[in-house]
């Protein structure tokens, strides 16, 4: 995740660049993808809720935000064919610093695997954060690059998902070779 530097208490980073946007239809829907000049901004589900992610100015990313979507479009599509495991592209989440630090640890559960709220807090440095680990998860701008789907409740079972609980348990059961149909509808990006 990109440092920014920034030392604040909760208070979200300045949005000012331009983003391009684009989509892409994949067997849990069509995912909007959003990108800066500087990194990945956002990867956001249907009928996403107003405020839930903030995006900044959408407009003409230009070359570079352009290049940044198209390698984004590139990896998802590997992921939902299965080929990809991990993601290698700049990120450029907006959030504040402890929603930075709780996605840094998304980004370290591997592929096929869960973890827990409590155990995500953990490794934040304290236990009792749980529910804070929750509500920045649930803030997470991008989605499946960024594995929120991957953190489930103490008992294992599925719990919050800005995608829906079905595309969770979609994403998990993908991830770990269960049978599943994954020929997208339609898996040529739009670009707006």
């Amino acid at each position: 995740m990109r440092d920014t530097g920034a030392r604040d208490t909760g208070t979200l980073l300045a949005v000012s660049d331009e983003l391009s946007i684009t989509t892409l239809d994949t067997p849990v829907g069509t995912l909007t993808v959003a990108a800066s000049p500087t990194g990945l901004r956002a990867v956001l589900w249907p009928g996403e809720l107003d405020g839930r992610v903030r995006l900044g100015v959408v407009g003409d990313g230009g070359a570079a935000a352009d290049e940044i979507l198209d390698r984004a479009v590139g990896q998802l599509r590997e992921y939902f064919d299965g080929t990809r495991q991990e993601f290698d592209l700049p990120l450029d989440p907006v959030g504040t610093e402890f929603q930075r630090q709780a996605w840094a640890v998304l980004r370290t559960i591997p592929y096929g695997r869960t973890m827990t709220y409590g155990e995500q807090a953990t490794r934040l440095g304290d236990s009792n954060k749980s529910r804070a680990v929750g509500a920045a998860n649930g803030r997470n701008p991008i989605s499946i690059i960024v594995p929120c789907h991957r953190v489930v409740g103490s008992t294992g079972k599925l719990t919050g998902f800005a995608g829906g609980l079905d595309n969770k348990a979609w994403l998990l059961r993908h991830e770990r070779g269960d049978e599943l149909d994954l020929q997208p509808s339609n898996p040529t990006p739009t670009r707006t």
